[in-house]
């Protein structure tokens, strides 16, 4: 399950080390990213994470109102984003160890 939620900027570090303190949330992707870095004029950070169902829902219930999930349209805008920037990344790696 992959899924996004907005993280405000006040509240970033604090998320971040609940996020990684916890060992079933811990264990699946995780990807912490600037809302700028990818082209959104909000101030914050999207949190991804890709795995399973109960780790999302645990997620949700850690961070409580510390975070809000994306909308399904908002979610596949930055999942859009971030899925350029990796592929971007993996050709410059390529074109430098190809």
């Amino acid at each position: 399950m992959r899924t996004v939620f907005f993280i405000s900027s006040d509240n970033y570090q604090k998320a971040r080390n609940m996020v990684y303190g916890d060992d079933i949330i811990s264990r699946q992707t995780i990807n912490f990213r600037e809302c700028r870095t990818l082209g959104f004029d909000k101030d914050g950070y999207y949190l991804e994470i890709n795995g399973s169902e109960e780790a999302v829902k645990k997620l949700k219930e850690l961070l409580g109102s510390l975070c809000k999930e994306l909308d399904n349209n908002e979610k596949n805008e930055v999942l859009k984003k971030i899925d350029e920037q990796e592929k971007n990344a993996e050709a410059g790696f390529g074109a430098l160890f190809g």
